[in-house]
């Protein structure tokens, strides 16, 4: 969760999503550029593609456990303000 009060502070989850959307991004574009001449038929399948993939799937992961890091500390906050 983002405290308001300070102008640029973000919560502990926020910044694995962020992080992990920096790397699943990073991950589809060489992915792209890599697809790109297969498509033109210029030559075979990289051998690399594979590690490409597992980059965007781990900042897919990244961003996932930023997602529930965010929800688990509103859910605390939640239970203190109680």
């Amino acid at each position: 969760m983002r405290d308001k009060t300070q102008p640029n502070s973000a919560g502990p989850g926020d910044r694995l999503i962020r992080a992990g959307a920096i790397v699943f991004f990073v991950g589809a574009v060489a992915t792209l550029v890599t697809v790109a001449p297969l498509f033109l038929h210029a030559k075979p399948f990289p051998p690399f593609m594979f590690g490409l993939s597992m980059l965007m799937g781990v900042g897919f992961l990244v961003a996932a456990a930023g997602v529930l890091r965010s929800i688990a500390v509103a859910r605390r906050q939640a239970r203190a303000g109680r």
